[in-house]
């Protein structure tokens, strides 16, 4: 997947107003499946697995021994006894390495299918409409984060869900490798009437920043409170294993520091690793992920900030190239979906 095809901000203005496509196929896809699935999941995720229908999907993360996150993933529930895990790329080898050793004491049966298994992202208010023609699927009746198996432009066993990364609606598709260039081009020619574009990387983090989602290795990673990053509503220790204890006691204490957002006066754009302070020139927090909005043409960020500071209306510094550059918290989403 590539940075950009045409430029971020064009691309990021297609998605959020009209139509786009990734390929995110560097994604990890494992099937876990038989019966101690679930009780496997229920010990790895943070949230509720007994909550999934069968065709529908949920958020989840996997905690870590030391009260970090291993890893932020979406579980889809196939059948009774039948999951799809979808990890980020970069931590494929450590979540399935994790699993496998925490599988020791379940015996669920595992299956890595991220090789063999192509992942296009749909996005956008117009993708429903743009792609029906390529499906018999009523892609309008799908609840949001619910799934479908369908023939999706020939590929008869085609995963359909509405699922995503970006706020803007649409679908992810996933399907057998091999028909990834034929379905591509279907997908492309489908949506030549919507003016759909491809989308690379950085129009995915600025989108996914607008809509203030984290990120893994900016904002959480092995050191990060869930519960710090905003992941309470998908935080269960009552079903969870895994560092059940701190992650209860953290919900109800809170924590010291508070994943926020913020919006940039004037000019600034911010940027990961940027310090935040007050405006006595303390510092109090620091930035994770920081861009120029192309919805609103303005500087805005995420960042960790102390927990007294965090408060909508708060007035704040970025420095930027060693100048207090004024900042406001906001509440998340910097935009509505």
């Amino acid at each position: 997947m590539p940075i950009q095809y045409t430029g971020v901000k064009k691309e990021h203005l297609a998605v959020r107003n009209n139509l786009g496509v990734f390929d995110v196929s560097h994604m990890g896809e494992f099937y876990i499946t038989g019966p101690n699935a679930l009780p496997l999941l229920q010990y790895l995720c943070s949230n509720d697995i007994s909550k999934i229908a069968i065709g529908k999907a949920q958020y989840n993360y996997f905690p870590n021994e030391k009260g970090g996150v291993i890893d932020d993933l979406i579980v889809y529930r196939l059948e009774e006894m039948r999951y799809l895990l979808v990890v980020n790329a970069s931590n494929k080898e450590k979540d399935w390495a994790w699993i496998q050793q925490q599988n020791q004491n379940f015996g669920a049966k595992l299956e890595d299918v991220s090789e063999a298994t192509a992942l296009l992202a749909i996005q956008g208010p117009s993708a429903l409409e743009a792609m029906q023609k390529l499906t018999p699927v009523e892609l309008k009746k799908l609840p949001f984060y619910a799934h479908t198996t369908g023939e999706f432009a020939g590929c008869k066993q085609t995963l359909i869900a509405t699922t995503g990364y970006t706020g803007a609606g649409g679908i992810e598709i996933y399907f057998p490798a091999a028909q990834a260039p034929q379905i591509w081009e279907a997908i492309l020619d489908a949506g030549a009437a919507y003016d759909i574009l491809p989308a690379g990387l950085a129009a995915r983090d600025t989108l996914r920043i607008e809509m203030g989602y984290c990120l893994y290795g900016n904002e959480i990673d092995e050191t990060t409170s869930p519960i710090a990053a905003g992941l309470k509503w998908i935080t269960k220790p009552e079903t969870a294993s895994v560092n059940a204890k701190q992650l209860a006691k953290e919900i109800e204490v809170g924590t010291s520091t508070k994943l926020i957002g913020f919006l940039m006066e004037g000019r600034a754009i911010p940027r990961a690793g940027h310090e935040i302070i007050n405006q006595d020139n303390q510092i109090i927090g620091r930035v994770t992920s920081g861009t120029q909005s192309p919805s609103l043409a303005q500087g805005i960020g995420l960042g960790y900030i102390q927990t007294a500071y965090s408060e909508p209306g708060t007035q704040v510094g970025v420095e930027i190239r060693e100048k207090y550059c004024s900042a406001t918290i906001v509440r998340l989403p910097f935009i509505k979906g």
